[in-house]
């Protein structure tokens, strides 16, 4: 298995748009949570990555990195779709919050697999640019999407949120495909 750099770079670029122009819906979109969840949601993160952490020695390659990589972002695109799908409940709330939760016990995995893989720090580099730019951005793109929405007089954070998942479904999408490209056989 080989990584395809351009088709990588794009993909942490589109990685990063994605969380750049959803970060501010998390606000709205938990809401029905207790504050309670969120600490029981810190534990399972700790004891997961502490666990994970354990199997490094059998992950450090490029297949388990790209599977890991894929089940992540494959989550994202479920929950996605079941919010738009059975909107606001506290059971959409806890579902989205456990899946990202779950996609965040692999985040120190990814960082530091992405390291080994990419191995150059120009390669790095180019990679944490393409992360910072998605970023920025999508926090952009985030804040003109909401100033369309209030010029619309569409005022409804709920409505804002679900029309912004609209756009990040389409682009989870995308970034799905991305990640089968810069994995090549």
């Amino acid at each position: 298995m080989q990584l395809n750099l351009r088709a990588y770079i794009w993909y942490k670029f589109l990685n990063s748009l994605f969380f750049g122009v959803s970060v501010g819906s998390i606000f709205i979109l938990y809401t029905p949570l207790e504050p309670s969840i969120y600490s029981l949601g810190g534990i399972f993160l700790a004891l997961s990555m502490l666990f994970l952490a354990k199997w490094y020695d059998v992950m450090m390659n490029l297949k388990v990195f790209y599977k890991v990589t894929l089940l992540v972002e494959m989550i994202v695109l479920i929950f996605v779709g079941l919010f738009l799908v059975f909107n606001y409940s506290y059971m959409t709330a806890l579902s989205v919050y456990v899946g990202y939760q779950i996609t965040f016990v692999f985040g120190n995995y990814l960082v530091r697999m992405e390291t080994i893989a990419l191995k150059k720090t120009q390669l790095l580099s180019f990679a944490d640019v393409a992360k910072q730019k998605g970023y920025l951005f999508g926090m952009i793109i985030s804040y003109m999407f909401y100033k369309f929405l209030e010029y619309l007089n569409i005022v409804d954070k709920k409505i804002q949120v679900y029309d912004l998942h609209v756009g990040l479904l389409l682009l989870q999408i995308c970034i799905v495909i991305l990640v089968i490209k810069a994995f090549k056989k």
